[in-house]
């Protein structure tokens, strides 16, 4: 009985179907007129009126959905470039009577098992989510069709929500300003290609919205979609180890045996078979030098694949004239402009099923270029009068080589990335082993006495650690066979997780550092720094440049410690540690966390409040005196120094801004807070009072005399505000109870001074903060201009 049920359940389905589509045209009739394109998903042009009718198989089969902006907004700050790739999803068309559903399936909950049960109980156990509902329109035997344009013309890249985030407006899709892009819509073997012009009409108040739309309240994008046949099963995944150097696609596997673990991890990677070759394609519209710059520095990692047994594997070509780069067939480095400088991306289209990669996608922000040209030229002194016309050619041509080699090592990094790479920030400290780590430029004072020197500033070629990494992902050496080959190579890896927190410990994971010891360095950089700001002046600018063009200039030279100071403070209750794995031969010691050494730390500690002095602060008078309002045609941007002097730059402001950025990094709240727990185990570890009291020497101190200048008044405030806020924030007892015991002492300390303005000032602020009466009058000195990325 239960058996003529289900038949009977089939034939009524079976006739519900039929119904709904017996009035429904053919396919062919109802295309007749249109254009058609035949591929992996059929589709149809009606040009008359605009439409796109996409051919969906009544089979129901799975596929990669990839949506995506081939046209972007061109503001960094925004996040809404032009090739930047959105959610790729393996998705399927469900058909019922007259409706398709395009549903996007759960892939993270699996039962990687054969029994169909077991698979069956984990899809319905956890949701899939239908991201559009279609009408049939035209039907035959083996395809549906259906009207793929009002999704087509929707806000599959989340544009809107975009421009709420980031304060923009409140936008809506115009449907009636948007149209389907036929020239980028195409039908080949693998996959259907879609694309639209899409645009969002509302109430653009945003300052980044107007500064790049012609009518902010109009924006026109362009907006992609591909439909992709899923790979074969000839590919193989590989597992993700935390030391391989690759990012991680993880899944949860319910079909594993108890007592293992649930989470599956392989490493996203191209398939490379024997006598195959990953083929990149550079964005045509790159002008030159910087065009062969990239491809020079893209072809690097030719020699990992090489070392790996790639010999063939791997090359790069100039992206063909017919060619779509939003196309899943082309790994594509693009070219991208934005109103400001901003983030290069390596980003990818992955099989979330195994970790594939099957489309790289490169994006470079064009900018960057620009800037390293700005930091060399900071730098050095190219338009010195005293120079020969030939002299002077060959400091621009050394600031231009600089930043080719920069964009050089930027075009490997992002390719990287795509080739599924991570980011190894440790790498700078053993001798600059990977382009994978942030490198800042290596600038040095020459031997020979004869100022800065740019030389060597920027690696050449693919790094040490890189060939291992690729060796691991497209070779076929073991693991563990590279990974005893990197510890006698003496190479670690550390990524982002450990290495952009301000509170981060590890002594090795930096971002635009240089050198084994980050404290040596900073002492290093701090002496160049000297160097360039003594020469700083009307030889940094060329003839016909406003003079005051130099407050921005003076920005990157001024702080050209800033990331070097982020690296050295690690070294300041740092820890030693790696990604350990427990295997047979490990032991308590060799996985177990170490502190980095007393002395160390308290070298760390007096280099790094060095930097707090005035003599380290306060801008050379020539300097200041050449620091312009800015003149008629030119205005200030947020790459500039701020201050409280309204149109003329403030010195003491800028001093004190620096010494701000310095203090946030050694206050840090979990850097005091190991710092007290290493101290009770090694007592010659620099304690949380140790930091204040070296802070107040070298910033406090000089502001005790009555006659102190308005530059150590200024970075006296800036110490005390940074405290007080240490003592209002701090997490524990222990420092909390540390500031406070420092404020108690300094207010006693200053009420025995001599009552100049300052000075009473202080002792006021101090009373009143201490005994709850009022609160503390000052406010931090205003941000840094931005300092990432170079």
């Amino acid at each position: 009985m239960k058996k003529l049920m289900s038949a009977l359940v089939v034939v009524l389905c079976w006739f519900a179907s039929t119904a709904a589509y017996a009035s429904t045209p053919t396919i062919s009739e109802f295309t007749e007129s249109m254009q058609p394109h035949q591929g992996f998903f059929n589709f149809y042009h009606d040009i008359e009126s605009g439409s796109v009718y996409l051919q969906v198989p009544r089979q129901q089969q799975k596929f990669i959905f990839q949506t995506s902006l081939p046209w972007g907004l061109g503001s960094n700050d925004i996040g809404l470039d032009r090739g930047q790739l959105g959610a790729t999803r393996v998705a399927s068309f469900y058909l019922q009577g007259n409706k398709a559903l395009l549903t996007h399936h759960n892939t993270f909950y699996r039962a990687n098992s054969n029994n169909a049960a077991e698979r069956a109980s984990i899809n319905e156990a956890f949701a899939d989510s239908v991201i559009a509902g279609f009408n049939v329109v035209a039907a035959d035997q083996q395809h549906v069709l259906i009207d793929y344009t009002p999704f087509l013309l929707s806000d599959t890249h989340g544009v809107v929500q975009r421009l709420q985030q980031t304060d923009q407006g409140s936008y809506k899709v115009a449907a009636e300003r948007s149209v389907v892009y036929p020239e980028r819509s195409k039908a080949f073997v693998d996959n259907t290609e879609l694309e639209a012009k899409v645009t969002f009409t509302g109430q653009g108040k945003g300052r980044y919205v107007r500064q790049v739309a012609p009518d902010a309240d109009h924006l026109t994008l362009h907006l992609h979609h591909s439909f992709i046949r899923l790979p074969d099963d000839a590919y193989t995944p590989r597992e993700f180890h935390p030391k391989s150097g690759f990012w991680a696609e993880e899944h949860r596997d319910y079909a594993v045996p108890l007592g293992e673990s649930m989470a599956v991890k392989y490493i996203p990677r191209h398939r490379l078979n024997e006598g195959e070759t990953i083929t990149y394609y550079l964005d045509p519209g790159v002008p030159e030098p910087v065009r062969s710059a990239l491809l020079d520095g893209a072809r690097w990692w030719q020699a990992a694949f090489a070392a790996a047994g790639h010999p063939e594997g791997y090359e790069v070509k100039e992206l063909p004239a017919d060619a779509d780069p939003m196309d899943i067939r082309y790994n594509v480095i693009q070219w991208v402009h934005r109103a400001t400088r901003g983030w290069s991306y390596g980003a990818s289209v992955i099989d979330p099923r195994t970790g594939e990669i099957l489309k790289g996608h490169v994006t470079l922000g064009s900018l960057r270029v620009r800037q390293d040209m700005l930091i060399a030229q900071s730098l050095l002194a190219p338009y010195a009068e005293a120079l020969t016309a030939e002299q002077q050619a060959q400091l621009e041509a050394d600031i231009e080589a600089m930043a080719l080699a920069r964009i050089r090592q930027l075009s490997a990094h992002e390719v990287g990335h795509t080739l599924g790479i991570a980011h190894n920030f440790a790498a700078s400290s053993h001798d600059r082993a990977s382009v994978m780590d942030y490198p800042h430029p290596l600038i040095s004072l020459s031997t020979d006495n004869a100022g800065i020197t740019l030389a060597g500033a920027y690696a050449e070629g693919i790094g040490l650690w890189d060939k291992q990494v690729v060796r691991y992902g497209y070779g076929d050496d073991p693991l563990t066979d590279i990974l005893a080959e990197n510890k006698q190579l003496g190479l670690s890896f550390i990524s982002d997780a450990d290495a952009r927190p301000v509170g981060g410990a590890h002594p090795d994971a930096h971002l635009w550092d240089n050198g084994s010891d980050a404290v040596t360095e900073l002492e290093r950089v701090l002496a160049v720094r000297r160097t360039a700001l003594e020469q700083f002046g009307l030889a940094n600018l060329a003839n016909g440049a406003p003079v005051s063009d130099l407050r921005t200039l003076l920005v990157p030279m001024y702080l050209l410690h800033r990331y070097q100071l982020e690296a050295a403070v690690k070294m300041l209750a740092g820890v030693h540690y790696d990604y350990a794995v427990k295997t047979k031969t490990s032991s308590a010691t060799s996985v177990a966390t170490r502190p980095v050494n007393a002395t160390q730390q308290q070298r760390a500690l007096a280099i790094l409040t060095s930097a707090l002095s005035t003599e380290q602060l306060q801008l050379p008078q020539q300097v200041e005196q050449l620091l312009l309002p800015y003149a008629y045609g030119s205005s200030a941007t947020r790459e500039n120094f701020t201050g409280f002097t309204s149109l003329v730059p403030d010195a003491d402001t800028i001093a004190a801004s620096a010494a701000r950025f310095t203090l946030q990094l050694l206050l840090n709240n979990a850097r005091l807070e190991r710092l007290a727990q290493q101290q009770r185990l090694d007592s010659n570890i620099p304690s949380a009072r140790d930091v204040l009291d070296s802070i107040a020497e070298q910033a406090i101190a000089p502001a005790h005399a009555v006659t102190a200048s308005s530059t150590e008044q200024r970075i006296a405030f800036e110490a005390f505000t940074a405290i007080v806020e240490l003592y209002q924030q701090a997490q524990s007892g222990v420092i909390k109870a540390t500031a406070y015991a420092f404020l108690q002492d300094q207010l006693n300390s200053w009420q025995q001074q001599p009552a100049s303005a300052h000075q009473r000032f202080l002792v006021a602020a101090l009373q009143g903060l201490l005994s709850e009466q009022q609160a503390w009058p000052l406010a931090p000195a205003p941000a840094l201009p931005p300092g990432s990325p170079i």
